[in-house]
């Protein structure tokens, strides 16, 4: 493999990384997202980074396609076949309410009700047949709806789970009169129990399904008609990647991918300068996610709720997302409270220092005014606004209904800002039983740099890692991914008399189809990891823990005690007389490709000999003791192996890096900044 591409697509830009392995060379391409075909924006990055497609070995690619489809509702038409008497099982859900309070919000279910239609069948929980299928009703039902316009078809049979039998042969019916091969089975996307939480998998899988098909085509077009004659590989939620050909099958799994390649390039990068334990943390300008990592492999979830009445319960990266980005708007709310967020400025009109005709005060405009931005860079001579017009703006909202200055107005909206970001890092740590001061905190984004060490000291982690190039990170990510694939199937039986025959008879099929799935993408791979998993509760509790298991033919003592400790770590209980319930097993059989030289990250022609040589000006910054004079760095001309101590501030193309007083900063081998936060000491 000589040159790889690795392609994050997002809601405003494209990003694109090149690695040239043999030349040891590296290209960047970041230009505007194209919504209505993205294949566009992304042939318009490999243009822009001067790369021959017919010379590529590998193109990786992470595409917003899926989750912009299902925010904005632009999704294919579908048809629903189920269990007579089921027919609304996807519009009463779970009772709940779009808003807690009143009688406000709708609700609109994926599949509406016109085009959900039942047919004569039925299991018990058990997977014994109570009513033989009718194949008459399935062939009729399968018939009408591709007459009434449905592009795709969602087949979801009661208790499917437990014996798929049913759903498998009315399958096999409607592709004889189906039009096309978007028909999704409900047990094939998520083989476990609870019929809304897998209708609705179902259902998301079908409405995305010839959307996605369709991108893909037309990117493969795109791509072969520029010379590229391989298959690409495209980022799943999960953190791995799967080939094209087959991702429009499953493409609920490409939900959320975006903030999960993040993820991924912080456990690649963070594992090779030693930390296998990372807190992610990707700030932007309306967001900040954040994602766990530990023994280097990121944290997973089944428990996404995209939207009001859209649990996604498919195996997805655990990322945190709160509105708190640098555009995030600060203004004085009804009690007379300084509140930052969630609302954003956005690209448009944006933060007042961008001179788009943005009046709100928001994050960024806070840290130009502390002088942790460059006033030079963004103000720049054309710019229609200046820095006393932004701090006469600050004190006017601001500063004087809570009688401060300019200062004093943008150093509360830094604090209550970072404190709202550490609000989001305690969620994915202390409140799941982990303590923050065993991670390094992986900063990235064009804004987590800036935040990143004041974080740190508020949490008492003691080293935060910064990759070479911020602001490309997803990209990044798409390029060092590896291949994955995830499969989970209900128990749900008493741990004490489950058969665990059965146990590990699931966990070797899961790992069986895991191995042949990636067998079939024909991807090439260095190495297997298998990383088993199991869902459990205790009798009567209706929430369930998620807990690693150590293998697949793990005990059922050593099972009973990985849940008892997972339990008292979240909730620091221990209840000896309540028998614990086995109800999912989950099993991630991941392919590991070959290993990335991040090192080519770094330019080294723009190395200065030494950290002085690094320095380009000086200026007054903020920090919590007041003003500091500061040195402004290049962060690309800093070399290997350079140390210093802050207070300083290190500029690059995609993002600033705040250095508070005290800070010991290293540059590792990669280009990576290791920053030691010393207020981060074990109490």
């Amino acid at each position: 493999m000589s040159k790889v591409i690795g392609c994050d697509v997002g809601g405003t830009f494209t990003d694109l990384i090149l690695l040239d392995e043999a030349a040891g060379e590296v290209a960047i391409a970041k230009v505007p997202t194209t919504p209505d075909n993205q294949a566009v924006g992304v042939m318009a990055a490999i243009g822009q980074a001067g790369c021959d497609c017919a010379e590529l070995s590998l193109l990786l690619h992470g595409t917003t396609t899926t989750t912009n489809a299902l925010l904005e509702k632009k999704i294919a038409r579908c048809g629903l076949i189920t269990t007579a008497g089921f027919r609304d099982v996807l519009e009463l859900g779970r009772r709940t309410r779009p808003n807690p309070y009143g009688l406000l919000g709708s609700f609109e279910p994926l599949v509406s009700r016109e085009y959900r239609l039942e047919v004569r069948e039925r299991m018990d929980a058990d997977g014994n047949i109570v009513t033989a299928l009718d194949e008459d009703d399935v062939r009729q039902a399968a018939l009408k709806l591709a007459e009434m316009g449905c592009e795709s078809l969602v087949i979801h049979f009661l208790h499917a789970y437990a014996n798929d039998r049913h759903e498998r042969r009315a399958a096999e019916i409607a592709a004889e009169v189906w039009p096309n091969g978007h028909i999704t089975r409900g047990s094939a996307i998520l083989a476990e129990f609870r019929e809304y939480e897998r209708g609705v998998a179902a259902a998301v899988n079908a409405a995305i399904q010839p959307v996605l098909a369709r991108y893909m085509d037309s990117l493969r077009r795109e791509l072969s008609a520029a010379g590229y004659d391989r298959d690409l590989l495209v980022m799943q939620g999960n953190g791995g990647t799967v080939s094209s050909t087959m991702v429009a099958d499953s493409a609920i799994n490409t939900v959320m991918s975006g903030p999960a390649s993040g993820v991924m390039a912080a456990a690649y990068t963070g594992a090779r300068s030693g930390y296998g334990n990372i807190i992610s943390y990707d700030m932007g300008g309306t967001s900040s996610d954040v994602g766990l990592i530990q023994g280097g492999i990121p944290a997973t979830s089944s428990e996404l709720q995209l939207e009001y009445g859209m649990p996604i319960h498919v195996p997805m990266v655990d990322v945190h997302t709160i509105g708190a980005g640098g555009g995030s708007i600060a203004f004085i709310n009804d009690a007379g409270i300084l509140q930052v967020g969630p609302r954003s400025a956005g690209a448009e009109p944006g933060p007042i220092c961008y001179g788009r005709g943005g009046q709100e005060p928001t994050i960024t405009d806070a840290n130009l005014v502390l002088g942790r931005l460059n006033p030079e860079a963004l103000l720049a001579v054309d710019s229609p606004v200046s820095l006393a017009q932004i701090r006469a703006r600050l004190e006017e909202t601001i500063g004087a209904p809570l009688g401060l200055d300019a200062e004093g107005a943008a150093a509360a909206i830094l604090q209550i800002g970072n404190d709202r970001m550490a609000g989001a890092i305690r969620m994915v740590s202390l409140a799941r039983g982990h303590d923050p001061r065993d991670f390094a905190l992986f900063a990235f984004g064009g804004a987590g740099p800036l935040h990143a060490t004041a974080l740190a000291a508020e949490l008492a982690i003691p080293q935060v890692l910064i990759p070479a190039k911020p602001g490309i990170t997803n990209a990044i990510g798409c390029v060092v991914a590896d291949v994955r694939h995830d499969y989970v199937n209900t128990v749900n039986q008493s741990l004490a008399d489950v058969d665990m025959d059965l146990v590990h008879g699931i966990m070797m099929d899961q790992i069986a189809q895991g191995r042949a799935t990636i067998q079939a993408e024909q991807v090439e791979v260095e190495d297997e990891i298998l990383v088993h998993a199991a869902e459990m509760q205790f009798q009567g509790q209706s929430h369930m823990l998620r807990i690693p298991l150590e293998s697949a033919v793990i005990s059922r003592e050593a099972i009973q005690a990985t849940f008892e400790e997972a339990y008292f770590n979240r909730f620091s209980l221990h209840l000896p007389e309540i028998g614990a319930v086995l109800v999912t097993l989950h099993t991630a059989v991941i392919g590991r490709r070959r290993e990335v030289a991040l090192a080519s990250l770094m330019d080294p022609d723009l190395r200065a000999a030494d950290v002085a040589g690094a320095k380009t000006a000086e200026r007054k910054v903020w920090f919590p003791g007041g003003w500091r004079e500061t040195p402004i760095l290049a962060r690309d001309a800093l070399p290997i192996g350079a140390k210093f101590t802050g207070p300083a501030v290190l500029e690059q193309l995609d993002t600033t890096i705040v250095v508070e007083p005290d800070n010991e900063v290293e540059v590792d081998r990669a280009g990576n900044l290791l920053i030691h936060v010393p207020a981060a000491v074990r109490g």
